[in-house]
């Protein structure tokens, strides 16, 4: 009968072991490290853990959410394949400067890890008033809240990519004027990745300009590769580029 209930007891913990979730917290927090929760913990039960200080940049704040792994696995390999795509066909084509732009970003691209980046509101104060923003977490996830940074980061087809001075207020392509596009951009448009993950396409030609498009401090501004070759078939490409580079998350202290 001891035994019996010692082995219960013991399934009893492993059982309850099993089924918590780690939940990492870093940066500019006055509590930093991994806490433990019960299934259905959320959000708030995490910040409220890390007390993340009120003078860091909530609104560049990552949630590096485990479920979305796979995904983004996939999306970073469908980007690679299709730089890779782009370049022989411009290989094909003699276009020798596209080919290089391509396996420029393939390179790029290839180091840039999948995080699981979920967008989300993790601002303390709007997560105890709005239960809807409020998710449940999982076992293995980020929570990462970076200092305010004083850069915007222009990359993809200009000549190299470059970190320039935040200017407030200054719209997005008033940034291309510092950090040229290459003749192989597409200047129709450009791709604003603002620093809570959210992307945007802007009208940037003398026929689509949207004006009042802001960039916040630590936004990148994706220049995209012209690719309307039928040729060539990268439709996708730009936008897939945007989605992915959205995912990465500022540095936990600003350079």
């Amino acid at each position: 009968m001891r035994y019996s209930k010692t082995l219960s007891a013991c399934l009893l913990l492993a059982s309850s072991a099993m089924t918590q979730a780690a939940v990492t917290v870093t940066g500019d927090v006055l509590n930093a490290g991994s806490f433990t929760f019960v299934p259905g913990a959320r959000l708030l039960d995490a910040v409220s853990q890390g007390r993340p200080n009120a003078e860091s940049y909530w609104l560049a704040a990552a949630w590096l959410h485990q479920p979305l792994m796979e995904q983004q696995t996939r999306l970073k390999a469908g980007v690679l394949f299709d730089l890779k795509l782009l370049q022989r066909g411009a290989l094909l084509e003699d276009n020798s400067s596209l080919a290089a732009l391509a396996a420029r970003l393939f390179e790029e691209v290839s180091r840039l890890p999948v995080t699981g980046r979920k967008v989300a509101v993790l601002d303390p104060v709007a997560l105890e008033v709005a239960f809807a923003l409020n998710y449940s977490l999982n076992d293995g996830d980020h929570l990462i809240y970076p200092r305010r940074p004083s850069t915007v980061t222009v990359l993809g087809a200009v000549e190299k990519s470059c970190t320039l001075p935040y200017r407030a207020p200054q719209q997005a392509h008033e940034y291309l004027k510092s950090c040229l596009p290459v003749t192989d951009a597409d200047a129709d448009y450009l791709w604003l990745i603002n620093p809570d993950g959210q992307v945007k396409r802007v009208g940037n030609a003398a026929w689509n300009r949207e004006d009042g498009v802001f960039a916040a401090a630590g936004s990148t501004i994706l220049v995209p590769v012209r690719n309307d070759n039928p040729d060539l078939p990268t439709p996708d490409l730009n936008e897939q580029l945007a989605q992915f580079l959205a995912t990465q998350p500022l540095p936990e202290v600003a350079p």
